[in-house]
């Protein structure tokens, strides 16, 4: 193979990357801000608060591991931290290469924060004052 050969095949891969990278992020944009606008802007594990400047170390965390995979009613996705992301990402990668050490099935954690929790109970204590 000829230098000539060598090096356009060198420039076609990395024109591919480039392209891959660059529909990852228009991708990863359209459902994070729509994640940031369905959810509050709390970490689904650890219950830490986002605001400002600090919002974009909120991750949106596929649940079933799969980008593509992004219903319009968010029901895929969950707001992480990057360390609660790295995470699950790094639980569910050995996981996949070791097995489950317990030998238990594997159990989904969710997100524990759960901001509507009282809601009703609030809706009621409200509405029984006005009345």
């Amino acid at each position: 193979m000829s230098t000539d050969n060598k090096s356009s095949l060198g420039e076609g891969l990395s024109n591919v990357v480039k392209e891959a990278k660059r529909l990852k992020k228009v991708r990863e944009k359209g459902y994070r801000e729509k994640a940031l606008k369905m959810y509050p802007w709390v970490c689904g594990r650890c219950g830490r608060e986002f605001s400002g400047k600090n919002l974009r170390m909120l991750t949106v965390h596929h649940r079933d591991h799969n980008h593509d995979h992004n219903p319009p009613d968010g029901s895929n996705w969950e707001l992480l931290c990057l360390y609660c992301h790295d995470n699950e990402h790094s639980r569910y990668i050995e996981e996949a290469e070791y097995g489950n050490p317990t030998g238990n099935e594997s159990q989904d954690t969710g997100g524990t924060h759960q901001p509507f929790a009282d809601l009703a109970e609030m809706l009621k204590k409200t509405q029984n004052g006005k009345n």
